[in-house]
């Protein structure tokens, strides 16, 4: 049932983010399932960071908070790889 949870929550946050986001960013479903699921681990881990000042990989929950964590995270995720990707043009 977690990896289910994990599913949902990556799928929520990555179509938000995706949509905050400006610009085009690929991938279809799958990319944003993935992209949320990476946001989801990278803002809890902020969240945590920020919280108990201790680094821990942690993922954020199926909750209201953890859907707008989620979200933070993976605008971050795009924000960085947007960055690493884009062409020296």
């Amino acid at each position: 049932m977690n990896i289910l949870a994990w599913i949902i929550l990556g799928l929520i946050a990555g179509a938000i983010a995706k949509a905050i986001y400006p610009g085009h960013q690929g991938g279809g479903i799958l990319g944003t399932i993935l992209l949320g699921i990476i946001g989801a681990f990278v803002g809890g881990s902020l969240a945590n960071l920020f919280t108990t000042g201790t680094l821990a990989l942690t993922s954020s929950s199926l909750s209201i908070v953890g859907v707008i964590v989620a979200v933070l995270g993976a605008i971050v995720a795009i924000f960085l790889w947007n960055l690493f990707t884009r062409s020296a043009a």
